[in-house]
């Protein structure tokens, strides 16, 4: 770990580099998990059917969530990503990462994506875990 950055990316130097995500993150201190949250807001309202526009709300949920246990977008470590259909999360790429850096900013920790048949609710396109370590 750095004296700027509360965790370490983990990288071998012999692999290519990673594009949007880090292969691996070493932290210590508290941890903080999310449960599985999905792109509508306080009320449980989907407000659109838009993928990126799911996606920002579920990223926008996540700072709110981690911010409950003191946690700030950077101490993330892990985001663990489900979605209903690849093609339309590859298709938005350029668009998620805008709405990404916007609100997470440029820390890209580790990173699994997962395509599903379905998710628990209808509307939902996104569902994102997150696992934060505040030092």
């Amino acid at each position: 770990m750095t004296d700027d950055s509360p965790h370490q990316t983990l990288h071998p130097s012999n692999w290519k580099p990673a594009s949007g995500y880090a292969s691996g993150m070493a932290a210590e201190g508290r941890m903080v998990f999310t449960g599985g949250i999905i792109g509508w807001n306080a009320q449980r309202e989907f407000e659109t059917d838009d993928f990126v526009g799911q996606v920002a709300q579920t990223l926008r949920s996540i700072v709110e969530v981690l911010a409950e246990a003191g946690a700030r977008p950077e101490h993330l470590v892990r985001l663990t990503w489900y979605v209903t259909d690849k093609r339309e999360y590859l298709g938005a790429l350029k668009d998620i990462g805008l709405a990404y850096r916007q609100i997470i900013g440029r820390h890209f920790p580790a990173m699994a994506l997962v395509q599903v048949v379905t998710l628990v609710e209808d509307r939902a396109k996104v569902e994102i875990e997150a696992t934060a370590v505040v030092p």
